[in-house]
């Protein structure tokens, strides 16, 4: 019984892709998508500190906490988007 439980579940095991150019390219891209999301979607901003970068000419601050919230959801959307493709064999 627990052969054939191992072997279908070996079966049945997800492959994802490797770490490769379009695998960089994906995620990169997910990101920007989520910064520019994130700049337009949060609406208090600026309540924790600030990032030692110039912000964009506009009375929105991007601090520390927007930067972080964007940058997961950033790669919560490129994780589902590579598994996606390598599951369909897109990628």
């Amino acid at each position: 019984m627990l052969t054939t439980f191992l072997i279908l579940a070996q079966a049945n095991a997800v492959v994802t892709a490797q770490w490769n150019l379009s695998v960089g390219i994906i995620m990169i891209f997910a990101n920007l998508f989520a910064f520019i999301v994130g700049y337009f979607a949060i609406q208090n901003t600026g309540a924790g500190p600030d990032l030692p970068l110039p912000q964009l000419a506009s009375r929105k601050k991007f601090g520390l906490p927007e930067l972080l919230a964007t940058a997961s959801f950033g790669h919560i959307l490129g994780a589902g988007i590579i598994l996606g493709l390598s599951n369909s064999g897109l990628l």
